[in-house]
């Protein structure tokens, strides 16, 4: 049974991790079409299956072998800067000033520029193996490393890291099967930008506690950092879109 503080590792882990298996499941199913689906389904299996173990060894030993002070203070910047780099991605896409990603577009940008080689069902395509591996495996990536860096919590908390990760891959695998298209309204950006809060949130706590500084509130000090960092996030969105429009609306002289 989780307790509160695993709770939110958990929902963390499954937002982050949802992010990129959305972005991995584009690439499967452009595989899927230029070649075929076995073949997509094993490269993506085999692309999980380096996932899970990098996060079981890396993660355990983590764990095991580094002292929990060090462990945390090397974490918790480790999460702030993943934090800090979600949250400025989706507050530059909020602003305008970055484009928000369109799976679709992914997905027949992947489509068009594999080269046509459509195989029988029951047969394995080394090529669309290859793609989906690819695939799934530069997404997962950053989802992996996320769920690691809850190793500064101690076992329990990587293991509620590593069930929201499992999870999220589920919870995509089985929308995105029975949508059988890009995952397009998931709304990203929110996501993103949610994890964003949360991960910088985590970092700022663990960091602090490897300095020796005691939170007030203990745990609840999480809700106090991530309502900070909501808040200063909404004034940088709010002034940049005002200075924005300010910019285009300023007549030509």
């Amino acid at each position: 049974m989780l307790d509160a503080m695993q709770w939110a590792i958990f929902t963390a882990a499954f937002l982050a991790a949802g992010v990129e298996w959305v972005e991995a499941f584009t690439l499967v199913l452009a595989a899927s079409v230029s070649t075929n689906r076995r073949s997509a389904i094993v490269g993506a299996l085999l692309a999980l299956a380096v996932l899970a173990l990098l996060i079981v060894t890396l993660g355990v030993a983590l764990v095991t072998l580094v002292p929990l002070e060090v462990l945390r203070f090397v974490i918790g910047f480790l999460l702030l800067l993943f934090g800090l780099k979600w949250l400025k991605d989706a507050i530059q896409r909020y602003t305008g000033l970055k484009r928000k990603r369109d799976e679709e577009a992914v997905f027949l940008s992947n489509v068009d520029t594999a080269p046509a080689r459509p195989s029988p069902e029951e047969s394995i395509d080394s090529f669309g193996v290859l793609l989906a591996f690819k695939g799934v495996l530069l997404e997962g990536l950053e989802g992996a490393f996320v769920a690691i860096s809850f190793a500064g919590g101690g076992m329990g908390a990587l293991a509620a890291a590593s069930l929201g990760v499992a999870s999220a891959a589920v919870v995509v695998v089985t929308v995105g099967t029975f949508v059988q298209a890009p995952l397009r309204r998931i709304p990203e950006n929110t996501l993103k930008f949610v994890v964003g809060i949360l991960l910088t949130a985590y970092g700022t706590f663990w960091a602090g506690e490897s300095y020796g500084i005691e939170w007030p509130l203990a745990d609840l000090a999480l809700v106090l950092l991530g309502l900070g960092y909501l808040f200063a996030s909404a004034i940088l969105i709010t002034t940049i879109r005002n200075r924005t429009t300010e910019v285009v609306t300023e007549p030509v002289p």
